[in-house]
């Protein structure tokens, strides 16, 4: 039989991780703890999920999060709390749906200084599930061709129109052609200098751990070469990459690329297929990047994660993370499991 209590959070702040372990003697099985409402006025029905994420979250959230919620006479389940890889989280559980609170809790979080993420649904980390990565700027922490290009003397030609691009003012086959030429007749050397000294964006190794001990599927699909997502590949335990291929002639750069372009329409299907290859539910997918050309892959999966993202992405991007890293996806994925 399902109860309802009270939860009664603590005057003083104190961290989340002690707060959950204070909270153990007061949880049942099956209880829902509601944060707001005194009483039960009607049964609960959960129409969207609110997650606060940050290294320094502690139970000083509640006071100024219970009085925004109140004011839209909003019923509140606890869902989950806890620390993953130093961020603490809290999930809540509302009965009103996402549009209702967006621009209220993006405001509230700016003010507490931390991430959030506020959805219908998230998908299950109890079951198996694909996430697909962009490479440049969200696996790694540069832009593989600006790199190239600085070795080669023509950087500030190429990253103005890297730039561009990711905004979304160009047409993505057309800038990729055009940076690429600019890298017409460079060796072959630099390219592998750039591989060997890619830097990796904080939190993917924990992440691609977390998902694989959760029998999660990690792929990347990347506007960038193949040359660099193989070698993360290989590297890391991707389950696949999928990238553009230069070609390279006599350990010399043609200035052409070989084969389908890999643009966002390329990324969004690249996750159709492998979901099904996986036998994954459109539902259990999570798309991540942080340029234009990785939208229409976001939006074809069950969430899409803005990782220090240009303002475009940030806007229509199921959630944007700012504050954390990778490791914030990870603890966005783990807030989705019961309290326990």
């Amino acid at each position: 039989m399902e109860t309802t209590k009270t939860l009664q959070v603590p005057a003083n702040s104190v961290s989340i991780q002690q707060w959950k372990s204070d909270c153990q003697f007061d949880i049942e099985q099956n209880d829902l703890l509601f944060l707001i409402n005194e009483k039960e006025t009607v049964p609960f029905s959960s129409q969207s999920e609110l997650v606060l994420m940050g290294k320094t979250l502690t139970t000083s959230v509640f006071a100024p999060l219970k009085e925004l919620l109140s004011q839209h006479s909003t019923q509140v389940v606890l869902a989950n709390l806890g620390t993953m890889e130093d961020v603490h989280f809290i999930r809540v559980s509302l009965n009103i749906p996402p549009q209702a609170l967006a621009e209220d809790i993006k405001s509230f979080a700016a003010t507490q200084g931390c991430d959030f993420a506020l959805v219908e649904k998230l998908p299950d980390f109890s079951q198996p599930g694909l996430v697909l990565m962009d490479m440049d700027s969200t696996t790694i922490q540069i832009e593989c061709i600006d790199e190239i290009a600085r070795l080669y003397g023509v950087g500030d030609q190429v990253s103005a129109v890297t730039a561009a691009a990711m905004r979304g003012e160009l047409d993505f086959n057309g800038s990729l052609r055009t940076r690429v030429g600019k890298l017409a007749n460079a060796p072959e050397s630099l390219i592998k200098e750039v591989a060997d000294n890619m830097p990796l964006m904080p939190g993917l190794s924990a992440l691609i751990a977390g998902l694989k001990a959760a029998n999660w599927k990690v792929a990347i699909a990347s506007g960038g070469f193949t040359y660099f997502a193989n070698r993360l590949k290989d590297d890391h335990g991707f389950d696949a990459a999928y990238a553009n291929t230069l070609e390279i002639v006599d350990n010399t750069l043609t200035g052409e690329v070989i084969g389908e372009i890999v643009n966002a329409d390329v990324k969004a299907r690249k996750l159709k297929e492998l979901a099904t290859t996986f036998q994954i539910p459109e539902s259990q997918t999570v798309a991540i990047g942080d340029g234009a050309n990785d939208l229409v892959m976001m939006a074809a999966s069950a969430l899409g994660i803005a990782i220090h993202a240009k303002p475009i992405v940030q806007e229509k991007a199921s959630v944007a993370l700012n504050h954390l890293d990778l490791e914030g996806a990870l603890c966005l994925l783990t807030a989705s499991l019961p309290l326990s």
